[in-house]
């Protein structure tokens, strides 16, 4: 998939210190996940339904 043009978003919470943060963005059917010290490293794709229940949960918790 290509995401030369996908913009990334840190969460709220992330610090500015360069911790531990994943990024995510919107493309076409899905919601891509990468962590944010590795850009280039690999993605994790997930339908935005299921993301939405993965970010309330998260919330939640």
């Amino acid at each position: 998939m290509d995401l030369s043009s996908a913009t990334w978003r840190k969460g709220a919470r992330s610090g500015e210190n360069g911790g531990n943060c994943v990024e995510v963005a919107a493309v076409p059917g899905v919601v891509a996940i990468r962590d944010s010290k590795d850009p280039e490293g690999p993605k994790v794709f997930v339908e935005f339904g299921i993301f939405r229940r993965l970010a309330d949960a998260i919330k939640n918790n």
